[in-house]
Formats: structure tokens, sequence, C-alpha cells
């Protein structure tokens, strides 16, 4: 028992023994481990710590590379700056020497003037004296005094004051009286014109072909039913006579005309003629008329490229196509004044688009539908304010025929235009042979006068130029001769608007170097 006691205590002993050998050898082992892990380690952190300064140095060279160059940018910018500066310092030192300069040039001219004004006022106290001493010299010769003379000078004065006066009051006089002729001739021309008072088939009569004979009965009617049912309704006058295919549609509206027209048309192709066919028929050609009317208003305004014009002012442009003026169509009339003052607008440096506008509204009172008592300028400018035209259009329309002051360019513009448009050759109804006869009545005219060379009416008329020989003339009697002529074309034609006459007198004088 004890022995196994001893084995068993002899079991741990050794048992014990080995754990501590083995501790003691694998703590040995351990230690040398370690150690060659803190070595590793070291020479690890050494290397890092080397790459990291590296990489340190490497980015401080970086940034400073960068910093020199934005150093260097600023320096640069400064140095620009300081030359601008300096070359502005040296501009504003040659303007200040400059200005020195002017300054005492202006300083040397203050002294000359200051001379001169001194010399001056020395001459007038010269010249004063000597004016004493003439007029007392005047006295002792005429034996009057200063004021008596003074009185006498007054009184020649005032009796040629007087002649002037006479001779002036004769030439108004005079002026006013053909001023008033030439109004009384537009005023009574302008009448006829507004109440359509001229009686040329052109403009009161329409033609109406018909195929037969046959058709002026259906037309007439039982017992002319037919033909009073047309008359009512159109307040046109059917003509039916012994004209073969025709029938004359008489009025003074051109519109109720065109109306009449296109209605019988319309009958004689359908073939039933009856009062209520003709009643129906009547009112739809009126409508058809109406729409046509405004679409020829809405294209001329689309045309000439006028906006924002008011559709009744557009209905009224559309009107003017059935009325014409001594024979000129109004529509054609204005569309060409229209044209006219935007052209000479643009010339002027004015608004063209302005003035087109008031070239084309310039006559909008010919057609006004209630015929009011006032000048169709005046008529026409009531229009156009009423459906808010501007005030230079509307200034220009009313003086247009001087009924009211003008207050624009572009109210003698569309004067000049309108004149242009209604007088040129061809433009109204005038007789050729007529017209080549007032130009030659205008050269013979002239050539009545002694010491007339040659004349010319040039611009279709409305100038007459006349070359007078200059050893039979002098310049004061070229004055007088184109005063005669114009008092004598005045007082033996008639003619339309007015006639600019130009003396023309020359001299030269030629010589020759051999």
């Amino acid at each position: 028992m004890e022995n196994i006691i001893l084995a068993s205590l002899f079991i741990l002993v050794a048992f014990g023994l080995g754990i501590a050998v083995t501790y003691f050898f694998l703590k040995k082992a351990l230690l040398k481990k370690s150690e060659a892990i803190l070595v590793e380690a070291e020479e690890k952190s050494e290397v890092i710590k080397k790459e990291k300064i590296l990489q340190a140095k490497e980015k401080f060279l970086q940034l400073k590379s960068e910093h020199q160059k934005v150093i260097d940018e600023k320096n640069k910018n400064i140095q620009k700056l300081e030359n601008r500066a300096l070359q502005k310092e040296a501009s504003v030192s040659q303007k200040l020497q400059e200005l020195q300069r002017k300054g005492n040039e202006l300083e040397k001219q203050k002294a000359t003037i200051t001379s001169q004004f001194t010399a001056l006022e020395k001459k007038e106290e010269e010249i004063e004296k000597l004016r004493t001493d003439q007029i007392s010299q005047l006295e002792n010769i005429s034996r009057l005094s200063a004021s008596e003379a003074k009185e006498q000078l007054i009184e020649n004065m005032k009796g040629e004051a007087k002649m002037e006066a006479m001779v002036m009051i004769r030439e108004i006089t005079e002026e006013a009286r053909l001023t008033a002729e030439r109004t009384a001739k537009k005023i009574v021309i302008e009448t006829i014109q507004r109440t359509a008072a001229e009686h040329a088939i052109e403009n009161t009569v329409t033609v109406f072909n018909i195929a037969s004979e046959d058709i002026k009965g259906r037309i007439i009617g039982r017992e002319g039913r037919n033909i009073r049912a047309l008359e009512a309704l159109t307040g046109v006058e059917i003509i039916i006579d012994d004209s073969p295919d025709a029938i004359l549609l008489s009025g003074f509206d051109p519109i109720r005309r065109e109306v009449a027209r296109l209605s019988l048309q319309k009958l004689v192709s359908d073939g039933r003629i009856h009062p209520a066919r003709i009643e129906e028929v009547v009112a739809k050609t009126i409508k058809e008329v109406d729409q046509e009317i405004m679409e020829t208003g809405k294209r001329t305004v689309i045309d000439l490229g006028i906006h924002n014009l008011n559709h009744e002012l557009v209905r009224l442009v559309g009107r003017m196509r059935y009325r014409s003026s001594y024979g000129q169509n109004l529509l054609s009339h204005s569309i060409e004044v229209a044209n006219l003052c935007a052209t000479m607008a643009a010339e002027l440096g004015l608004n063209p688009k302005k003035a087109k506008r008031a070239g084309l509204l310039h006559d909008i009172g010919k057609v006004a539908e209630n015929e009011a008592e006032l000048p169709h300028a005046l008529l026409g400018m009531k229009l156009a304010e009423k459906y808010k035209e501007m005030p230079d259009v509307c200034n220009a329309i009313g003086a247009h025929h001087d009924e009211i002051e003008m207050e624009t360019l572009i109210a003698p513009l569309v004067q000049v235009c309108d004149a242009i448009s209604g007088a040129r050759p061809g433009a109204r109804r005038e007789v050729v042979e007529a017209y080549i006869q007032r130009l030659k009545k205008l050269e013979e005219l002239a050539l009545t006068y002694p010491g007339v060379v040659k004349t010319y009416a040039i611009q279709a008329g409305r100038e007459l130029r006349v070359i007078v020989a200059a050893d039979k003339i002098s310049d004061d009697e070229a004055n007088g001769l184109s005063f005669d002529l114009s008092r004598k074309i005045q007082e033996e034609m008639t003619y339309p608007g007015q006639i600019k006459i130009t003396v023309i007198r020359e001299t030269r004088s030629i010589s020759y170097a051999k």
C-alpha cells in the first residue's frame, strides 16, 4: 500500500517536473519568438517611417511649387497693375502739362483781349467825340438843331413807310382775292364731289348687257311690277329703251348700282323673275356686296402692311373701291397716296408706317354713310378720332385741304402726295388734247414778253421755265417778269393746283489763253 502511495507520489513529482521543464522550454522558445517578432516589427516600422517621411517631403515640395506658382502669378498681376498705373500717371502728367500750356495760352489771349478792349474803348471815345463834332458841324451848316433834323427825318420816313404800306396792302389784297378765288373753286368742286352731282355716264350709269330682247319684258313684268320692285329695293333707276341688248342702271351711288347689276345677273341666270324672288335675291346680293367690301378693305390693309386698323375703318376703305373722284378710282388714289407718303417719309426720316396709314385714310370722309354737313377732310378726321386713330393721323386727315392747322410733318406730306396723285396726267379725267393745249398755251404766254428766248413747260405742266436774254433783261426785271407772268397765267388759264414759274437769266464770260 505504501509502495503504491510512493509510486503515485513519484509519478506526481515526475509529472510536475515534466510540466516545469516543459514550461521552461516553452517560455524560452516564446521569448525568442517574441524577440524576433519585435525585431521584425521594429524593422517594418523603420521602413514605414522612411516611406512616410519621403511622401511628406514630396507633398511639401509639391505644395511649395504650387505656392510658388501662385506667388509668381500674383507678382505678374501686380507688375501689370504697376505698369498701368505708371502709364496712367504718365498720361495724367501729359494732360496736366497740356492743360497748363492751354492755361498759359488763355492767359496770353486774355491779356491780348484786355488790351484790345482797352483800345476799343479809346476808339469808341474818339468816335463819340467825332460824332459830336460832326453833329455840331451839321447843325452849323444846316442851321438846324439835332432834334429838329430828327423830326424832319422822321416825317420823311413816315411818308416812305406809308407808300410802302400802301404797296404791301395792295399786294396783300390782290393775293387775298386770288386765294379767295381758288378757295371758292375748291369749295365748289368739293361740294359737287360730295353730293355726287357729276352727270358723266362713266360715273352715274352702268350698262347691263342681255342676251335677247325677250328678257326686257320679263324684267319689266306684268304691269311693270318686277321693275318697280327692283327700283324700290335697290334705289337705282332702271332704264329700258330701244338700246339693243342693253339695260341702263342709273344712280349716283355706285354700290347700289353694283347691287342692282348683280341682282339682275342672278335673276336672268335663274330665270325666275317675280317680286318675291327679286326681294330674296336683292337681300342676298346686298350681303355679298357688303362682304366683298369688307374683303377688299382687308386685302388693301394687308397689302399695304397696315395693322390694328378698326374694322369700321377697314369697311370704309373697302367702300372706296366703288367711289370715284373726277374719274379716278378713290381706292386706287388712296393706295397711291399711301405709298407716296411712305416713300417720302422714309426719305425725310419720318415714320413711314404712320405716313402710309394717314395717306390711306385721308379720303375716308368721301365714303361716309351719313352725309354730315362738313367738308370730307373734317368728316374723315371725326371718323378717325371716333375709331381711336393716332392724333398725328387724325390731324393729317383733317388738314390735307387746309381746313384745320397742320400740327405735324405728316400733314403737309399727305397734302403734297394727294396733289401729286390727283394732278399727274392720266390720273383724273382730262382729255389728252386739252392737256397738250394747256402746255402749249403756258409756253406761248411766256413768249409774248420781250427778252424771252425759250420756254419749257415741265413736270406735267406744274412748272414753267423761262430763259431770258441776259443782255436785254436785268436781274430786277427778271423778278418782275416772273411775277407778271404768274398774274397773267392766273387770269387767262384754268388749271389744277399751282404752277411754279422759274425765270433763268444766265451770263457767260469766255476768254482763251494762248
